[in-house]
């Protein structure tokens, strides 16, 4: 990837909200060739609808969509489950959609409907979440799962003063992504940070209740507790929520994954200090110009393909299948107002 384009783009996020919806169409393509238009057909497949980090994932998918001249619909559950989206799998098959751009709710359920889909002629390209990489065409990393887990290590660890009791605020418990950054967050704490204990994992399954009730069983189960960790959109805004109407707020720190939009006023009023996140209007709008660069015949996805993703720049596709977005950016009170998504 072009680190100084990303950098750019970021810089011209932060001027206005509306930088992607203003990009000028890319050209695509590792042959040089004309990427979009025509009767190209994409569907967006986020893991659920009504999930404000999604519908953020989809307005960049749109406006890329709308650059490239090609037709996109979103579809999608209402609840994060893998058999939820099996039906739209099925249907973007049926409907002879070129390629489908998903967020994989598990990493193998889903596999024997994604292989029916491109049996199809469908290219699946994954985001923010992926499935084993035999089951689809491209994954487009928002960030390497390294470099999640470490930003949201160095903030709880600067925040506690490197010691003392936290706890993470998960997901779902078979969510691929999260899963992941865990296991990362875990060695990594035990690398470098052998005074903070990680005494809990818990799971609000990305519903904003049951996550703002995870919340306060973690305060009430463990009364030391100096810091949580919740690596979801939907947990870290429902943490803070259960936070900034408390005795815990000042006391417990809250950092992880969330939107500007969504923690603005919780950083203003001091109840989360710093957080972190990719931007995903960017995710979805690079995913799309990943799609439509393989509906297109102008990558066929092997390590090495090149294309080029509107004002984000080019990007090469990795060893593994992958397209890295970039790292991860920290959000706070020097930098919010900055940002609208």
């Amino acid at each position: 990837m072009n680190h100084s384009k990303r950098a750019t783009a970021l810089a011209s996020l932060a001027l206005s909200s509306t930088m992607i919806l203003s990009a000028c169409g890319g050209d695509g393509g590792g042959d040089g060739g004309d990427s979009g238009g025509g009767d190209v057909k994409l569907t967006m497949l986020p893991k659920n609808l009504g999930n404000p980090y999604f519908d953020t994932s989809t307005k960049g998918a749109m406006a890329a969509a709308e650059e490239l001249g090609v037709e996109m619909e979103e579809v999608g559950p209402q609840e994060a489950t893998p058999d939820a989206q099996v039906q739209y799998i099925n249907t973007a098959a049926q409907q002879a959609t070129d390629a489908l751009v998903l967020s994989a709710n598990d990493p193998e359920a889903l596999c024997d409907a994604i292989g029916e889909a491109r049996d199809a002629g469908t290219k699946v390209v994954t985001f923010d979440a992926d499935t084993n990489p035999e089951c689809r065409d491209l994954f487009i990393n928002q960030a390497t799962a390294e470099g999640i887990a470490k930003v949201q290590v160095d903030i709880i660890a600067e925040q506690i003063g490197d010691a003392g009791e936290i706890a993470i605020l998960s997901a779902t418990a078979n969510a691929t992504n999260q899963n992941a950054w865990i296991e990362l967050m875990e060695a990594e704490l035990e690398a470098n940070h052998p005074d903070i204990e990680l005494v809990d994992i818990v799971y609000g399954d990305d519903d904003d209740q049951k996550s703002f009730d995870q919340t306060a069983a973690l305060l009430q189960n463990h009364p030391n507790l100096k810091g949580i960790v919740s690596p979801t959109t939907v947990g870290i805004a429902a943490a803070a929520r259960y936070l900034s109407d408390s005795n815990s707020k000042g006391k417990v720190a809250l950092t992880g994954l969330g939107t500007p939009n969504q923690m603005r006023d919780y950083v203003k009023d001091g109840t989360v200090e710093e957080f972190a996140l990719w931007n995903p209007e960017e995710l979805g709008y690079l995913a799309t110009f990943a799609a439509d660069a393989l509906a297109s015949g102008d990558i066929s996805g092997e390590a090495g393909d090149t294309f080029e993703a509107g004002d984000l720049g080019e990007y090469t596709v990795e060893e593994d299948g992958s397209v890295l977005l970039g790292e991860p950016f920290r959000f706070n009170a020097d930098n919010i107002d900055d940002f609208d998504f």
